[in-house]
């Protein structure tokens, strides 16, 4: 115990004597203050060039129900699909694939932004058009395939038609298909026809054409 106090009363009286040694010292002055004035370019800012560095805008980001073409005369609905050009939904889209669980989670993780589409019925044919547009960071979502024939001059894309038939989901009937897709910044074009017969290259064509002018 007598160890004890005598150490603590040490560590106070070596403390006191430190304290008063340090309080007769002079006091040392602090360093100025450094502070960063404002600088500006020496030049001017050229507002073309400024906006030519800014991230590019989408390069369609109107209404996209405009851009599809409208189903002829003469045609019918196609069940419960819209003969109109109309807006459909992420789930809408998916559940014409008939991979519903797998379209949509494809579709929501590649940067889907919104679709537009319009469908119809001629002749016992059945006629899609419809656009799909990704985010600007996936714009490459957005794209053709290679393999396809091309159907018009400068298209970022082309066409295929199937020789043998498929059947549509759980069912016996059959059907023969055709697809023609082309890519427009953003934006992709797939026209799909259904046909009791092989479908002829040239409507296929055709109708592809006429939509892939409305986005140019």
């Amino acid at each position: 115990l007598l160890t004890a106090c005598a150490l603590v009363l040490g560590a106070l009286a070596g403390g006191g004597v430190g304290y008063a040694v340090q309080a007769q010292r002079p006091p040392t002055p602090l360093p100025p203050l450094q502070v960063a004035h404002p600088s500006y370019p020496a030049d001017t800012v050229d507002p073309a060039a400024l906006a030519a560095e800014q991230p590019k805008p989408l390069s369609i980001d109107g209404d996209l129900t405009k851009l599809l073409i409208s189903a002829p005369e003469g045609s019918t609905p196609w069940g419960d699909y819209p003969d109109k050009p109309s807006w459909i939904s992420i789930g809408e889209l998916a559940e014409e694939s008939g991979k519903t669980a797998t379209r949509f989670k494809d579709l929501a993780s590649h940067g889907f932004r919104r679709a537009a589409e319009v469908d119809w019925k001629q002749d016992g044919v059945r006629y899609r058009v419809q656009l799909v547009q990704y985010t600007a960071e996936h714009a490459d979502e957005a794209k053709s395939v290679d393999w396809r024939q091309q159907f018009a001059e400068g298209a970022n894309g082309g066409y295929k038609v199937e020789t043998e038939p498929d059947h549509w989901a759980e069912s016996t009937e059959q059907y023969y298909y055709g697809e023609a897709i082309a890519k427009r910044g953003t934006v992709q074009m797939t026209i799909e026809v259904f046909g009791t017969q092989p479908v002829n290259p040239d409507t296929l064509k055709d109708l592809a054409k006429r939509q892939w002018e409305r986005l140019v």
